[in-house]
């Protein structure tokens, strides 16, 4: 895969967090508590273009994939994992919301060093399971048994809606940890 695949993929499993902090300085904005200059801009224009890159790049992540040739699979036992991953992330996202304070350098550049060190470690470990933007357009992360080719495996997948045990799908040409699985 590659690294502008990653790279998308984590940003958009930050674009919610991008989103709130782009309201709240919105907010400010119309309450006049926000004064205007450079750092207030420049923040302000590269968090929408990082909220544009994740979730455009989610979306041709996985439109790229549901093209791609699949692979028929049945799911023996499943598990959905959502939950596990999601909550890690809402308190990065509750911190940052409610305390970013875009005027002040200080916290911009904590802000931009946390996310560089969460990249790091997001992507070197195939991290692509722990995206709430994902969930929030209604799918869901589970760990499933499943036999392939006449072969039991365990895999961690995507899945729009609610996977049944016992039942046939398809699962999609992809990568490590951001795998999708459909109806057949």
């Amino acid at each position: 895969m590659r690294i502008l695949n990653r790279i998308s993929l984590f940003l958009s499993s930050f674009a919610p967090l991008f989103l709130l902090i782009i309201l709240k300085e919105i907010i400010e904005i119309l309450n006049q508590n926000w004064s205007i200059n450079f750092l207030n801009i420049f923040l302000l224009i590269f968090l929408f273009i990082l909220f544009n890159l994740g979730v455009f790049g989610l979306i041709f992540n996985i439109h790229k994939i549901k093209k791609s040739n699949g692979k028929k699979i049945k799911i023996i036992f499943r598990k959905n994992n959502t939950d596990q991953h999601f909550l890690g992330y809402f308190s990065l996202f509750v911190l940052f919301a409610v305390t970013f304070e875009i005027e002040m350098y200080s916290m911009a550049i904590i802000f931009f060093l946390i996310l560089i060190f969460i990249g790091i470690v997001y992507i070197k470990n195939d991290m692509y399971y722990i995206n709430p933007l994902l969930n929030m357009l209604g799918y869901s992360f589970y760990c499933v048994n499943v036999v392939i080719d006449d072969k039991d495996n365990e895999l961690c997948v995507f899945y729009k809606g609610a996977i049944e045990a016992n039942k046939e799908y398809i699962i999609l040409d992809t990568f490590k940890n951001f795998i999708i699985v459909k109806d057949v």
